[in-house]
C-alpha cells in the first residue's frame, strides 16, 4: 500500500491535465606605462578591493572568490608588497596547481580581475597581466530542448507539492531564463499574477539592473497554485517568509551557494528519465536559444532578457553555427 502523504504536501487544485499525457521520453586610470610610487601590501590592498567591491554590491560569491584565489597567489609566491607582483610571479602561481585548464583559466580570470582594480587605484603601473593567456577548447553547452523540458513536467506529479513546485521552477527558468540564484530568493512581491510578469529589482540580478518578464497561462496556473500552498504549509509549520520556492517545511530553498533543493532535484529528474541535457543553466540557454529564433535573431533582445551587459557573453550563450549564421545573413542579400 503507498505510503499516505502528509497533508500539507497535497497539492490542492488538481492539475493533472496541464501538460497533457506524458510523453514518452528517454530514460580615474593609472596609464599602462606610468611608474606609480605607492607600496602598498598585498594583503592590505585586498582587504580595500574587497570593501569596493562590497560598496559595489558585487556579489558575495563573486567576492569569495576573488579573497581565496589573490590569497593562494599571495601564499604560492611569497610577495608581501603588491609592487613585487609580476609575470613571472603569475606563471609560478599558475603552475602551482593540479588542476585543468578551465579551471586555471578561472582563477587567473579573477587574478586579473583584482589587478586591474590595484592599477585603477593608482597602485600599480605596467599591466603585465594582460598578456598573461590560457587556451582553454570551450565545451558547446546547448540549452535545454523544449520536448525534453516539456516530457519532463508530463511525468512530474503536479498532485504533490514538492513536484509542483520543481514543475514551476523548471518551467520559470525556462520560460523566463533567470537563473537558479535569483529564482532562491523570488519572493511573491515579485510576480503580478495579473499581468503574467515578473518584475525584478536589481538586487536580486546578477547585472544589478531590474527587468521585467512575461510569462504564459500555463506558467500562471502554476505560480498562482504554488502561492496558495505554499502560505498552507508555512502556517503548518510556523515559517515567515515571502519565498515562492521554499521547502517542504516552508524554509528557503537555498541554504548556500552550493546548496538549493531545487538544482538538486532537476539532476535528480536528470538521471531518473535519462535527460542527457536538463539542469537550471541548460534552461537558461534553451530561454536564450528560443527567443533567437522567434525573435529572427535579434541579439539585442536576448541579451537584455538574460541580464547580459555584454553581447559577447550573449553569442556563447547561443552557439550559432555557421550554417545558421549563413541562414541569418541570407535575408541582407
Amino acid at each position: 500500500m503507498a505510503t499516505k502523504k502528509k497533508t500539507e504536501l497535497a497539492v490542492d487544485k488538481d492539475l493533472t491535465d496541464l501538460f497533457g499525457s506524458v510523453a514518452p521520453t528517454k530514460a580615474k586610470k593609472a596609464s599602462k606605462t606610468e611608474a606609480v610610487s605607492v607600496s602598498l601590501s598585498v594583503t592590505r590592498a585586498l582587504e580595500i578591493v574587497i570593501t569596493q567591491m562590497q560598496t559595489g554590491g558585487l556579489r558575495p560569491r563573486t567576492i569569495s572568490d576573488y579573497e581565496l584565489h589573490v590569497k593562494h597567489f599571495i601564499e604560492v609566491t611569497q610577495i608581501e608588497r603588491l609592487d613585487e607582483a609580476s609575470a613571472e610571479g603569475v606563471y609560478e602561481w599558475l603552475a602551482s596547481m593540479q588542476v585543468s585548464a578551465q579551471t586555471k583559466l578561472t582563477r587567473l580570470k579573477c587574478l586579473k580581475a583584482f589587478l586591474e582594480r590595484c592599477a585603477d587605484n593608482g597602485w600599480l603601473g605596467a599591466r603585465f597581466w594582460r598578456q598573461i593567456t590560457i587556451k582553454v577548447d570551450a565545451p558547446v553547452k546547448e540549452g535545454a530542448a523544449e520536448a525534453d523540458v516539456f516530457a519532463l513536467l508530463r511525468l512530474l506529479d503536479l498532485s504533490d507539492f514538492v513536484q509542483l513546485r520543481d514543475a514551476t521552477a523548471i518551467l520559470l527558468m525556462y520560460q523566463t531564463g533567470l537563473r537558479l540564484g535569483s529564482v532562491s530568493v523570488l519572493e511573491e512581491r515579485h510576480v503580478d499574477i495579473n499581468t503574467q510578469t515578473l518584475r525584478l529589482e536589481g538586487a536580486i540580478v546578477k547585472n544589478r539592473e531590474s527587468i521585467v518578464l512575461p510569462f504564459d497561462e500555463r506558467l500562471k496556473t502554476l505560480l498562482s497554485t504554488l502561492i496558495a500552498q505554499n502560505a498552507k504549509v508555512r502556517k503548518i509549520h510556523g515559517e515567515r517568509n515571502d519565498f515562492v520556492f521554499v521547502t517542504r517545511t516552508g524554509t528557503r530553498i537555498a541554504t548556500s551557494f552550493t546548496s538549493n533543493n531545487i538544482g538538486k532535484r532537476i539532476n535528480f529528474y536528470k538521471r531518473k528519465y535519462g535527460l542527457a541535457n536538463m539542469s537550471p543553466h541548460a534552461l537558461r540557454r534553451g530561454f536564450a536559444k528560443d527567443i533567437y529564433n522567434r525573435s529572427g535573431g535579434d541579439l539585442a533582445l536576448v541579451s537584455k532578457a538574460l541580464g547580459h551587459s555584454d553581447f559577447a557573453v550573449t553569442t556563447r550563450y547561443l552557439h550559432l553555427s555557421p550554417e545558421e549564421v549563413a541562414d541569418k545573413l541570407r535575408k541582407y542579400r
